[in-house]
């Protein structure tokens, strides 16, 4: 009778883990996307006919909250919230520095190599490649090089 027991006991606990599994997917990733042109405006709600809220630039990296048919609702990196129509930006392939002044931009992804640049808080960077704390990134005027990623935003 315990035997009996005990084994639908594990039967209801499987099915019960299964069906948990079932109807609750894993959490996604978060999601990051940049603007894809100058002067895109991010609005108070998700439509045309809400208030302007910010006016944004190529390459301004965006951090989506949630979805409402056609429009994103985003913050970035100073926490300044919005709506954006999906088809003002692309995935994901910039930064934005976010220390407290400038960051050092360096040749290679260590503090002892020389600095080739300090790039002002605020600046948007296209990333290239990432090695541990470090992302090789390229400023608009050209110039690459690494910056330490806990400097950078997202």
């Amino acid at each position: 009778m315990f035997t009996s027991f005990f084994r639908n006991v594990a039967i209801s606990a499987a099915t019960i883990i299964s069906l948990t599994l079932v109807t609750f997917p894993q959490a996604h990733a978060v999601n990051y996307v940049s603007v894809n042109s100058d002067n895109v405006n991010v609005r108070t709600g998700p439509g045309t006919s809400y208030q302007v809220t910010m006016e944004l630039f190529k390459g301004y990296p965006l951090k989506v909250l949630s979805t409402q048919a056609d429009w994103l609702k985003v913050t970035d990196f100073e926490n300044d919230n919005g709506w954006i129509h999906k088809s003002l930006v692309v995935d994901g392939n910039t930064v934005i520095v976010n220390g407290s002044k400038s960051v050092n931009m360096r040749t290679e992804p260590s503090t002892k190599s020389a600095v080739i640049a300090n790039v002002d808080r605020g600046v948007v960077l296209t990333k290239l490649e990432s090695k541990g704390k470090w992302l090789k990134v390229k400023h608009a005027s050209g110039i690459i090089g690494w910056m330490y990623k806990p400097l950078l935003w997202p």
